[in-house]
C-alpha cells in the first residue's frame, strides 16, 4: 500500500523569527518588504493571520489590518539553514523524499515495515519540535495531492491520514480550487456550469470536462475521484523549479511588482542552492488582471546558482514589463536547464547572454 506524508512547517519564515527572538512569542508577526518600498507580505504569523493577513498582500493593507503587527525582513540564510536542518531529519525517516520548497516536501514512507503510518507521522512531527523547535502540518494519504490537501487543512500542527478507499468522501466537500491546477480563472469557469465542490466535479462525465478543459478536463476528473498515482520524485532528476504567488488584491505599483519578484528570485535561489543544484535558464511568469500571461526567459551563458545573477536576472525580465497602466494579479519565477552541481569540475561564472 502506497503511503505518502507531505509536511510543511507552519508559517515558516515567520514562525523562525518567533523561535529566534522570544520576545516575538505570541506577537502577530509579518515578514516582508517594508511600505516605503511597496512591500508585500511573504509570511504571516498565525496570531498576524487572525487579522485576515494573508501572503502576497502588500504591506501597506497588512499593517493596516494588523496596526500591532511587527514587521521583518526576510533573513534567507537564517530559513536555509533551519530547512536544512528539517530536510536531513525527513531523510533519516526515509530517503525518498521530494522537497517542494524551502519548507514542505512530499515523503513515500510506504516500505518501512510494519510501523504504523499515524506513528511514523507523530514521530516525525515530534522529532522536528525537539530538534529543531518548528511545529509542522502533516498529511497522509494515498497520493501527493490528497495528502497535501489533508496537511493544508490540519494547520497548524496538525496531523490528517486520509484512508485509503476514503479518498473521495474526503474529497466530495471540499471547494474545488482545492484540487492542484484548479486555479481562479478555472473556478470561476466551473461555477458557471453550478460546480463548486469537488463531489460536483466527480459527477461530470469525463468526455465532458475534456470538452470544455482539454487536457485538465482529464486531470480534473482523475483528481476528483482521488486517483493521483504520480511517484515521489527524486529532486534530482527534475528538469526546472519553479515558485509564484497570486496577489490578494490585483496591482499597478511597480515598486509592489518588483518587490514581489526580488523575494521569490531570493526564495526558490535558496531553495535551489539547498538541492546542490545549478539552472541555466530564469524565467519570469506574470498574470495581468484580464489573464493574459506573460512569460519571459533569459540563458545564462554558464550554469549558476548565485542570489546575486538570478535576481539580476529577474529584475531585467520585469522592468521591461511595467508598462504604464497594466494591473498584475500573478507572479512566478522559475529556473530551467537544472544540472547536478556536484559532477560539475569548472569554477561558475555570473554571466548571461540575454533572450
Amino acid at each position: 500500500m502506497t503511503n505518502i506524508l507531505h509536511a510543511d512547517i507552519d508559517a515558516f519564515f515567520a514562525s523562525v523569527e518567533q523561535l529566534d527572538n522570544s520576545e516575538l512569542r505570541g506577537h502577530p508577526v509579518i515578514v516582508g518588504g517594508g511600505i516605503e518600498d511597496r512591500g508585500v507580505v511573504a509570511t504571516a504569523s498565525y496570531e498576524a493571520r487572525l487579522s485576515g493577513v494573508v501572503s502576497a498582500m502588500p504591506m501597506k493593507t497588512a499593517l493596516r489590518l494588523c496596526p500591532e503587527a511587527i514587521r521583518i525582513t526576510p533573513r534567507f540564510d537564517r530559513y536555509q539553514e533551519l530547512s536544512r536542518e528539517v530536510m536531513s531529519i525527513f531523510r533519516d525517516i526515509t530517503p525518498v523524499i521530494e522537497p517542494i520548497s524551502l519548507d514542505e516536501a512530499f515523503l513515500d514512507v510506504s516500505r518501512l515495515g510494519d510501523v504504523l503510518p499515524q506513528s511514523i507521522a507523530l514521530d516525525l512531527k515530534k522529532k522536528i519540535k525537539k530538534s529543531v523547535g518548528l511545529t509542522i502540518s502533516v498529511g497522509m494519504a494515498s497520493s501527493k495531492g490528497i495528502a497535501k490537501i489533508a496537511s493544508d487543512m490540519g494547520k497548524p500542527d496538525g496531523l490528517i491520514i486520509v484512508k485509503k478507499g476514503d479518498e473521495q468522501r474526503f474529497l466530495a466537500p471540499l471547494e474545488v480550487s482545492k484540487l492542484w491546477g484548479v486555479g481562479p480563472k478555472t473556478a470561476s469557469t466551473l461555477a458557471k456550469y453550478h460546480i463548486y465542490r469537488v463531489g460536483d466535479l466527480a459527477k461530470k462525465p469525463v468526455d465532458w470536462l475534456i470538452d470544455n478543459f482539454g487536457k485538465n478536463g482529464f486531470a480534473m476528473h482523475k483528481m476528483s475521484l482521488g486517483q493521483d498515482y504520480s511517484p515521489v520524485g527524486i529532486v534530482k532528476n527534475r528538469k526546472s523549479v519553479s515558485t509564484e504567488t497570486t496577489l490578494s488584491e490585483d496591482t499597478a505599483d511597480p515598486s509592489a511588482v518588483r518587490d514581489l519578484v526580488s523575494r521569490l528570485s531570493k526564495e526558490i535561489t535558496v531553495d535551489l542552492q539547498q538541492k546542490n543544484l545549478l539552472a541555466r535558464t530564469v524565467k519570469l511568469k506574470l498574470r495581468l488582471n484580464d489573464f493574459t500571461t506573460l512569460t519571459r526567459q533569459i540563458t545564462f551563458s554558464e550554469s549558476q546558482d548565485s542570489v546575486e545573477s538570478i535576481s539580476e536576472a529577474t529584475n531585467i525580465l520585469v522592468e521591461r514589463e511595467l508598462e504604464p497602466g497594466r494591473q498584475f494579479r500573478l507572479v512566478g519565477v522559475g529556473l530551467s536547464g537544472l544540472q547536478d552541481k556536484t559532477v560539475l569540475e569548472v569554477p561558475i561564472q555570473g554571466r548571461f547572454d540575454g533572450f
